[in-house]
């Protein structure tokens, strides 16, 4: 971070001199850290969109220009030549591993992904109509309750742990939140699974059966994992690195986040995309939904279109579209009219002039809600696994946030609107 150049801040007649910083990648930076302290006023940013909270060497994000860069990696790249574990090892460390320290990664990972068998009673304590995000946030929680040896933060060795079992026990615990919320028994991990076919067994397998991950299935899965690993300085990772700031241990602070992708606005999105393909019902009602799309007195928004961040297109679609077309090649879509409708309105909006003029191309929401949809999860999952993806990038977040000697408990400021300073009146007086 080079400092260069300086803002001038002038009003009440006096002027101040603020120091910029230049990023490796992305827009130059005023500090604004000693500006009360000097001109005795604060900065108002509501949502924080324009102010930077933390200084990060992770994950670099262009939305003009479509750019994801995770440690300078291109995502695409990622998704295409690589797998979520390595991507794991990358966000985490800073490198991409050597064979050896890939193989000795995995064997980590896949030897931690069994939880305490007294958590099993843990989930029972829940309803069994209880979403599977209530459930993770209150399991995820909990497990500094079962695994004292790791939650000082202060022991680089201690967060080492944490990081391994986090990433190792979120499908576990995922899918047992699943099997409980559909009344079937929980089914172990087994080490000689894949991470990703590993997870679709535990959510699929019943005793009665063995399941057989298909290759094809596994490798969307592994996908959708590696695509959402991380996405910078999101609601839920600001989230994780607020809690953190506080010393709060690291269960705690990935609890925290989860409860914050729930959030419809955030981690909801390819969960709305199939309410939105539920509502249009079948082919032929699309040309209506796609005029109502395009009336601007109409509030009707086509989810899974577009993206908040990429004005352009999202650089995570395109792999996840290929994925997608492998799934529904192997699985069809003769027999569900919810896939119909989403191969149509893909098609639609490819060939639209309105939507490339409005640049409402399918983001990654769109296709990994068709993905999830096709392999028979319920929408009541896509959050979950959304989570258990993001876990990696909260990780590494808040690993990366401890180890920051600048790193201070976060305290935003506000803008008063309230009442000044009033008199009690007591009650019989009022």
């Amino acid at each position: 971070m080079a400092d260069s150049k300086t803002a001038t801040l002038t009003f009440d007649n006096k002027t101040f001199e603020l120091p910029m910083h230049s990023p490796s990648a992305g827009p130059d930076v005023i500090d604004i850290t000693k500006l009360y302290g000097q001109a005795g006023v604060f900065t108002h940013d509501p949502g924080f969109t324009s102010t930077s909270a933390c200084e990060s060497t992770i994950t670099y994000i262009d939305g003009d220009a479509g750019v994801l860069l995770h440690r300078g990696y291109p995502i695409d790249q990622l998704a295409g030549k690589s797998h979520y574990l390595e991507v794991c090892y990358l966000l985490l460390y800073g490198e991409l591993p050597t064979a050896a320290q890939l193989e000795d990664f995995e064997a980590r990972v896949t030897n931690h992904t069994m939880v305490h068998e007294q958590m099993h009673n843990f989930f029972r304590g829940f309803r069994r109509d209880a979403h599977p995000m209530a459930t993770m946030v209150g399991v995820v929680g909990a497990m500094s309750a079962f695994y004292h040896d790791s939650t000082d933060i202060s022991d680089p060795w201690q967060r080492e742990v944490a990081s391994i079992r986090l990433i190792a026990k979120l499908p576990t615990i995922a899918a047992m939140a699943y099997k409980y919320s559909i009344g079937q028994p929980f089914v172990y991990p087994r080490n000689d699974l894949d991470y990703a076919s590993n997870f679709l067994r535990m959510c699929f397998a019943v005793p009665a059966e063995e399941y057989q991950p298909d290759p094809i299935l596994s490798r969307a899965m592994d996908r959708i994992f590696t695509l959402h690993a991380d996405h910078e300085q999101n609601a839920s990772t600001s989230t994780v690195r607020l809690a953190g700031s506080s010393g709060a241990n690291p269960f705690a602070c990935i609890a925290a986040g989860i409860a914050c992708l729930w959030g419809p606005a955030h981690g909801g999105a390819n969960q709305a995309c199939l309410e939105m393909l539920k509502e249009i019902g079948s082919v032929d009602r699309i040309p209506e939904f796609i005029a109502r799309a395009k009336d601007k007195e109409d509030p009707f928004r086509l989810m899974g279109f577009g993206h908040r961040v990429y004005k352009n297109f999202d650089p995570r679609a395109k792999v996840m579209k290929q994925s997608a077309d492998e799934v529904l090649d192997l699985l069809g879509v003769e027999n569900n009219p919810l896939l119909q409708v989403a191969k149509e309105l893909e098609r639609i909006a490819l060939e639209d002039a309105y939507f490339a003029e409005k640049k409402l191309f399918p983001n990654v929401d769109f296709y990994s809600g068709i993905i999830l949809e096709a392999m028979g999860f319920p929408t009541s999952m896509f959050t979950p696994i959304f989570a258990l993806s993001r876990t990696v990038g909260w990780i590494s977040q808040w690993k990366e946030m401890i180890a920051d000697p600048k790193g201070k408990i976060g305290r935003p400021r506000q803008l008063y609107t309230g009442a000044t300073y009033r008199d009690y009146v007591d009650i019989e007086n009022r």
